[in-house]
């Protein structure tokens, strides 16, 4: 029987073992390598040439996306994608028959993925696999990655936040905190990254450290030096640094 040479792609630990230790319990897959960032996986796939991959959406130094975009188009290994929180992804994912699976994995759900990942193995000798990939590809250079909703991991379950509900976003190194009325829900993702996913004309930057629901703004205090002091309909002031002053044409001021 010939062995599906796997590939893990997380970085993190538990998640990463998690696959792996459910993966080593079938005949047929030999785990090659394990990864924790998206250049460590190129170099992975480059070096192992792996049948299927188990890739993080989000990595620390490229997304799952970006490292799919870096691989050759003419021999992809099946993709099967671990996410928690991408909306979008699990849409594309679902249009073009290709799999994903959500953090927390369950062994049952890890089987099905699997299956499917066997057909796609068996089908690839017909090019369908390699189509379905190059068109989820097209997709995701042409498509805006927005949505109506984000998410969170919070206190060992999943909470979903409505963009309507967020107040404003405040940016913690490689992490956002989302703040909704009187509760704040943390984020692993960078401002930069967040700010490309949200819709423009309702979420707006006004410092480095900072992006607003448009609908929330009650009140703009001018400071000094081109500063703005951005008061919330909840009462909360946010600054608006004067790097970001552009940003007040959107809100109709001059």
């Amino acid at each position: 029987m010939m062995k599906i040479r796997a590939l893990i792609v997380d970085d993190q630990l538990i998640a990463r073992e998690a696959i792996r230790r459910m993966l080593t319990t079938e005949n047929d897959i030999e785990v090659v390598a394990l990864s924790t960032t998206g250049q460590e996986a190129l170099e992975a796939i480059k070096t192992h040439s792996p049948d299927l991959v188990f890739l993080d959406v989000r990595l620390p130094d490229m997304d799952g996306f970006s490292v799919l975009a870096e691989l050759p188009q003419q021999r992809l290994p099946v993709i099967v994608f671990v996410t928690a929180n991408d909306e979008f992804a699990l849409q594309a994912f679902d249009v073009h028959a290709l799999d994903y699976v959500v953090k927390p994995i369950s062994p049952e759900r890890l089987q099905r993925a699997l299956q499917r990942a066997r057909e796609h193995l068996q089908q690839r000798r017909g090019g369908n696999m390699d189509q379905r990939l190059g068109a989820l590809l097209r997709d995701l250079k042409t498509s805006p990655r927005q949505t109506d909703r984000l998410a969170v991991k919070s206190s060992g379950k999943v909470v979903f936040l409505r963009l309507a509900d967020i107040d404003w976003v405040e940016s913690a190194d490689n992490y956002v905190k989302l703040h909704v009325g009187s509760e704040s829900h943390m984020l692993r993702e960078t401002m930069n990254a967040l700010e490309q996913r949200m819709p423009a004309d309702r979420f707006i930057r006004i410092s480095r450290s900072a992006l607003v629901n448009v609908e929330k703004i009650k009140e703009l205090h001018p400071m000094f030096h081109g500063e703005y002091v951005v008061v919330l309909t909840n009462g909360t002031r946010v600054n608006l640094t004067r790097s970001y002053r552009d940003k007040l044409e959107l809100l109709g001021v001059g």
